[in-house]
C-alpha cells in the first residue's frame, strides 16, 4: 500500500505548487504534483451516464446512457436507484474516472427549465432521497459522486450572471433541502457550485452557502469544485470554500494572480485578509480527496485507459428494466392497453424512429447503441416491416446528415471524413492534415479539441467530406448551425453559408449561430457529394465564449405539413391500432437555454388530433423530460410518458405498451394544464440580471393544492394495468426518538401482477405562526404484489424533518408543538387515508 501522508505532503508543497492544486490541469483532471507523487484525479460527466474524457466523436469511448433524471426518480424505487448508481460506478471504472459529475439535485421550479430533465423532481424530499440513493450506489463502489449545482441553478436564461432573490425560508425548505438530505443520507464526496448568484453573491464564492451552511452547519467534508468556467471571485472563492476551479488550466487562480493577491494582503468583502493559510485549508481538503482514491487504488498510479467493454448483456438488461420501471401510464380508458403483439398496428410520429436517448448539453453522449421506439416495437412483434409514417417534423434545427453519409476513409463506417489543417487552403498548398478521422455524428462539439500544432487561440480549418444518397426524390432542406464558420456544399454547389453575416443563436451554450437552411432538389438513389468547409471558434463573428468550436448539420426531405398529416390520418384509419410516438428532443430540452413554452413542437398537436379523429384506437407515447401541454387529452384513449429512456428506450416502451412490463412509474412533477398555471410563470426569466423567486415556498403541488388549481396530472400520479387498495393506516410517533412510523396494508385487487408506490405526506393542522403548505411528501415505499396478494408496508421518517418549517427570526428550523396529520395514498391528489397526531414539545434545531 502506497503511503500518502496528507500533513507531510502539505508541509512539503511550495506556494506555487499549492496554488496549482487550486485549479484543474485540463478539462477533466485535477493538477498532479509529480515531484511529490501526487497524482491527478479524473472526473467525467455526468447525469445520464459516464461518457469519459473526450467529446470529440472519433476519440470518445461509447458508454451506457441511463434514463434522464425525471425518469430515474419516477421509479420511486430507492433500491433500484442504488443499483443504477452502482452501474454508473462500474461505467466510471471503464473510463478510468475516479469521480462522476452527478447527480443533478436542483429543483424543477417550473416546466420550462432547460436542464429540468436532468433534475429529479419539484419536491425536495424526493429529490434528496433519489440523489442520496444514486450517490450511495456510486460511492459504495469506489467512485466519488459530485452533487450539483449548489444551488438555485433552476433555469438557463442568463445562467452565468443572474442573481436569485429568494427568502431564507424558501431557500432552506425548497432549494437547499435536497442537498441537506443527500449529505444526511449519503455524504457526497464532492459538491459542484452553480453559475448563478444567490442573494447577491455568486454561488462559487457564497460564504452563506458554503462556509456557514455546507461546512459548519451540515459538517460536510466535501471537496467543492466550480462548474465549468463558473469560477470568478478569487479571494472570496478560496476563503469561503471553493476548492478547485474547473476546467484547467487556471484562468482566475493563476500563480501570478494569486501570489499577487497574497503579496498585497488583499481583503475579502467581509474585511478579512487573504493569507497562505486560506490556501492551505483548500489544499488539505484536495489532498484528502486524492488520498481517498489512492488508498482505494492501492497506488498513486491510476489507469488512463477508456473502453466500452461494459457493453454487456447484463448492462443492457438492467438499462431496459430501469427504463421500463420509469415509464408512467397517464391514461388508459377501457383498458385499451396493453396491446397484443398480434394486433394490426401502424406506427406514426417524428419520435418513433428518432434516437432520443437523453436531453442535451452535458447529458449528451456517445451511447453504446440506441434502440429507437420503432425498433423496440418491431422487436416486440417479431417483424421489421411494421407500417410507419413520420407525420410531421419536430426538430428545432436539422441534424442527421453525417449519419447517412459514406466516406472513402473508412468505407465500412457511416459518417464523413474529417481533415484538419492550420491553413485555410485545406491542403491545396501541400499542407498535410494534422488530424484525419471519420465523424459519425452531425452534432460535433470541440470543447476539448486540442493538438500540439494549434496556437493559444486554437486556430484551424477543416474539411468534412462524404456521400449522401437520398431514398426519395424531391426537395430537401440542408441546415447548418456553427460555432465558428461553415460553408456547406452539395455537389460543389454552395447551399448554406454560415461564414458571412452571421446571426447569434442559442446553440453551443449560446455561442453558435442561428440555423440557416438551403433548399435543393435531389433524385432518389443518386449519390451526391457533401462538403463542409469549417473554421474554428476564433473565426466566429458572434461568439465570445471560450472554446474551440462546434457544428451541427442536417438534412430533411421537405414535406407539406397539411398533406403529410392528411396522409397519416388516412393510413391510421386503415389499421386496427395506432402507436403514435411524439415529444421533445435533446435539442429542445438542453443545457444552455430554456424552453419558450410547454407546447409540443411544430405541427405535433395537429398530427395527434388528426390521427385520434381518424382512429380513436391510438396510444400516444410522449418523450420529454418535463411537462408538455396536451390540449387533445380528452380525446385520447391511452397516453404513456416515456421520458428519455437511454440505450434501451425503444425496448422499454414496447415492454410497457405490449404488457411485458406492468407500468409502475409515478410523476415527479405536477403537470399543469397550461404553462400560465405554474407558480413560477411570472418569474422564470432573468430581468436585468435578477430572478425573483416570487412563488416562495409554493413550488409544484404545494402551490396547486393551496390554490386548489386544477392540473392535468398531479404529482406522484401514475396508473397500472391492475388496481390496488391501501387500507389499515396506523401511525406511531416518538418525540424522544425523532420518529414517525407509518404502516398500512396494500392489496392488488386486479388480475395482473404489479407494483404500487405508497406515498406518505405530512401536514400541520393547527394554526401556525407562518403560512404552511397543505401537505408535503415525507416518505414512500414501492411494493410488488401478485394478483390478489396483500402486503403490510412500513415507512419510518424523521419527526423533525417532516414537521418543521424554517424560522427566519431564529435562523433555525422550528418544530412547533400542536396538531399534525399523516396522509397516505398513491399520489398527492389521492391521499384517502388520514391519521392525526400531536407534538407536545416545541423544538428549534439546526444541521442534519
Amino acid at each position: 500500500m502506497t503511503e500518502f501522508n496528507v500533513k507531510k505532503l502539505l508541509s512539503q508543497l511550495t506556494v506555487d505548487e499549492k496554488i496549482s492544486l487550486l485549479a484543474a490541469v485540463d478539462y477533466w483532471h485535477t493538477t498532479p504534483i509529480e515531484r511529490l507523487d501526487i497524482p491527478s484525479l479524473r472526473v467525467s460527466d455526468g447525469p445520464n451516464g459516464v461518457r469519459g474524457t473526450k467529446e470529440i466523436s472519433w476519440e470518445a469511448s461509447k458508454a451506457a446512457c441511463f434514463p434522464n433524471g425525471t425518469a430515474l426518480a419516477s421509479t420511486f424505487d430507492t433500491d433500484l436507484l442504488f443499483k443504477a448508481g452502482a452501474l454508473m460506478a462500474l461505467e466510471a471504472k471503464h473510463k478510468s474516472a475516479q469521480i462522476i459529475l452527478g447527480p443533478t439535485t436542483n429543483i424543477q421550479r417550473g416546466p420550462l427549465g432547460g436542464r429540468g430533465f436532468e433534475s429529479y423532481s419539484e419536491d425536495p424530499y424526493l429529490s434528496g432521497i433519489a440523489s442520496s440513493s444514486v450517490v450511495n450506489g456510486i460511492q459504495k463502489n469506489g467512485v466519488g459522486a459530485t452533487i450539483k449545482h449548489f444551488c438555485c441553478n433552476d433555469m438557463e436564461d442568463d445562467r452565468f450572471a443572474y442573481d436569485v432573490q429568494v427568502s431564507q425560508r424558501a431557500l432552506r425548505e425548497i432549494y437547499l433541502e435536497p442537498f441537506r438530505l443527500a449529505v444526511k443520507y449519503s455524504d457526497p464526496l464532492l459538491f459542484m457550485t452553480a453559475y448563478n448568484s444567490v442573494n447577491g453573491q455568486h454561488a462559487c464564492a457564497n460564504k452563506h452557502l458554503l462556509d456557514e451552511i455546507l461546512f459548519k452547519e451540515w459538517k460536510s467534508k466535501a471537496v467543492v469544485i466550480s462548474d465549468w468556467y463558473g469560477s470568478s471571485h478569487i479571494v472570496e472563492g478560496i476563503k469561503n470554500g471553493e476548492d478547485i476551479e474547473f476546467p484547467g488550466p487556471a484562468r482566475f487562480r493563476t500563480k501570478e494572480l494569486v501570489k499577487h493577491l497574497l503579496f498585497c494582503k488583499a481583503e475579502a468583502s467581509d474585511g478579512t485578509v487573504f493569507t497562505e493559510y486560506d490556501i492551505d485549508v483548500r489544499v488539505e481538503k484536495i489532498l484528502k480527496l486524492v488520498k481517498y482514491f489512492v488508498d482505494f487504488n492501492g497506488s498513486t498510479k491510476f489507469s488512463r485507459t477508456e473502453d466500452d467493454k461494459n457493453n454487456t448483456p447484463e448492462t443492457s438488461a438492467f438499462l431496459r428494466h430501469l427504463a421500463a420501471e420509469s415509464v408512467v401510464l397517464l391514461k388508459n380508458e377501457n383498458n385499451f392497453l396493453p396491446l397484443k403483439t398480434t394486433d394490426d398496428i401502424v406506427v406514426i410520429g417524428p419520435n418513433a424512429k428518432a434516437s432520443n436517448a437523453s436531453g442535451g448539453g452535458s447529458a449528451s453522449m456517445a451511447s453504446y447503441y440506441i434502440v429507437t421506439p420503432y425498433e423496440g416495437i418491431s422487436n416486440a412483434v417479431g417483424r421489421n416491416d411494421v407500417p410507419y409514417i413520420k407525420g410531421c417534423d419536430n426538430h428545432k434545427s436539422l441534424s442527421n446528415l453525417f449519419e447517412q453519409c459514406t466516406n472513402t476513409l473508412k468505407p465500412d463506417v457511416k459518417g464523413v471524413s474529417f481533415k484538419a489543417y492550420i491553413g485555410e487552403q485545406l491542403g491545396a498548398d501541400g499542407e498535410e492534415p494534422f488530424i484525419q478521422e471519420v465523424v459519425e455524428t452531425s452534432f460535433t462539439r470541440k470543447f476539448d479539441f486540442d493538438n500540439d500544432k494549434l496556437d493559444k487561440d486554437k486556430r484551424f480549418h477543416a474539411l468534412f467530406e462524404g456521400e449522401f444518397i437520398p431514398e426519395e426524390s424531391g426537395e430537401y432542406d440542408f441546415g447548418c448551425v456553427v460555432w465558428g464558420t461553415a460553408l456547406l456544399y452539395v455537389d460543389d454547389k454552395l447551399v448554406v453559408n454560415q461564414r458571412d453575416n452571421q446571426e447569434k443563436g442559442s446553440a453551443f451554450f449560446s455561442s453558435g449561430t442561428t440555423e440557416r437552411i438551403g433548399k435543393i432538389n435531389l433524385e432518389a438513389g443518386k449519390p451526391y457529394s457533401i462538403k463542409v468547409v469549417y473554421a474554428s471558434a476564433v473565426f466566429s463573428t458572434v461568439s465570445s465564449m471560450i472554446g474551440y468550436g462546434g457544428i451541427q448539420v442536417g438534412v430533411n426531405k421537405a414535406i407539406d405539413v397539411t398533406s403529410e398529416i392528411e396522409r397519416s390520418a388516412k393510413i391510421a384509419s386503415q389499421h386496427d391500432k395506432v402507436i403514435l410516438v411524439v415529444g421533445l428532443t435533446g435539442e429542445i430540452e438542453s443545457e444552455g437555454y430554456d424552453r419558450a413554452d410547454m407546447a409540443l413542437p411544430r405541427a405535433t398537436n395537429e398530427l395527434i388530433r388528426a390521427v385520434l379523429k381518424s382512429n380513436p384506437n391510438t396510444v400516444i407515447v410522449n418523450q420529454s423530460g418535463c411537462p408538455v401541454e396536451m390540449p387533445w387529452i380528452q380525446d385520447a384513449s391511452a397516453v404513456v410518458q416515456a421520458y428519455y429512456g437511454g440505450n434501451e428506450l425503444g425496448n422499454a416502451i414496447a415492454d410497457v405498451v405490449f404488457g411485458k412490463v406492468n407500468p409502475s412509474g409515478k410523476l415527479t412533477v405536477t403537470w399543469p394544464i397550461r404553462n400560465e398555471d405554474n407558480p413560477a410563470f411570472f418569474n422564470f426569466e432573468s430581468h436585468m440580471g435578477r430572478v425573483i423567486y416570487g412563488e416562495d415556498i409554493w413550488v409544484g403541488y404545494k402551490y396547486y393544492e393551496k390554490k386548489q388549481q386544477k392540473v392535468l396530472f398531479p404529482f406522484g400520479y401514475g396508473l397500472s394495468y391492475t388496481t390496488f387498495d391501501v387500507s389499515g393506516l396506523k401511525v406511531s410517533v416518538s418525540e424522544e426518538d425523532d420518529s414517525i412510523s407509518v404502516s398500512a396494508t396494500v392489496k392488488n385487487t386486479g388480475s395482473v401482477d404489479g407494483k404500487e408506490v405508497v406515498q406518505v405526506y405530512v401536514g400541520r393542522t393547527s394554526k401556525s405562526v407562518v403560512p404552511r403548505v397543505v401537505k408535503e411528501l415525507k416518505g414512500f415505499t414501492k411494493v410488488a404484489l401478485k394478483a390478489g396478494e396483500s402486503k403490510d408496508v412500513n415507512v419510518h421518517i424523521s419527526l423533525k424533518d417532516s414537521t418543521s418549517y424554517f424560522n427566519e427570526y431564529r435562523d433555525q428550523w422550528h418544530l412547533e408543538a400542536g396538531d399534525y396529520a399523516v396522509y397516505v395514498g398513491t399520489s398527492s391528489d389521492e391521499t384517502n387515508l388520514t391519521e392525526t397526531f400531536t407534538v407536545e414539545t416545541e423544538k428549534y434545531w439546526s444541521g442534519l
